[in-house]
């Protein structure tokens, strides 16, 4: 089955900000998310990140996300692997569904997606999958 699910999510958390590298105008920061989602994805998650923060602003994070939940009436979880930042040219916010990471009835989810930052701060997302 290949299918594209789209909806929004809710940041419900920022915690254990831990900066661990300061040089100059850059700082790395460690950071746990926990987000709602709604959609095509009901469920919520947990994400680890690190984050490049520069004098210009935020640039660049990477991460790793649990997510547990009902996609398209099915149970189950996945991981997600973020790559995402952004400079003078815009921005780029991407997810990979690890492969062999679902359970339940998302076991055998493979695909990838997409995050949009809204101008009101709130969060849009796309996926692209293919599940036996």
């Amino acid at each position: 089955m290949n299918a594209t699910a789209a909806g929004t999510f809710d940041i419900d958390a920022w915690d254990d900000e831990k900066p661990y590298d300061e040089r100059g105008d850059r700082r790395l920061t460690k950071v746990r998310v926990r987000k709602t989602f709604h959609g095509d994805l009901v469920g919520t998650s947990v994400a680890d990140l690190i984050t490049v923060e520069t004098a210009a602003g935020p640039a660049a994070y990477v991460g790793v996300e649990t997510v547990e939940g009902i996609l398209h009436g099915r149970e189950g979880s996945f991981v997600l692997q973020h790559s995402a930042g952004s400079d003078a040219d815009g921005q780029w916010l991407r997810w990979l569904i690890v492969p062999t990471s679902g359970t339940g009835e998302l076991a055998g989810i493979r695909g990838e997606g997409r995050i949009t930052a809204r101008p009101d701060g709130s969060h849009a997302w796309d996926l692209d999958y293919t599940l036996d």
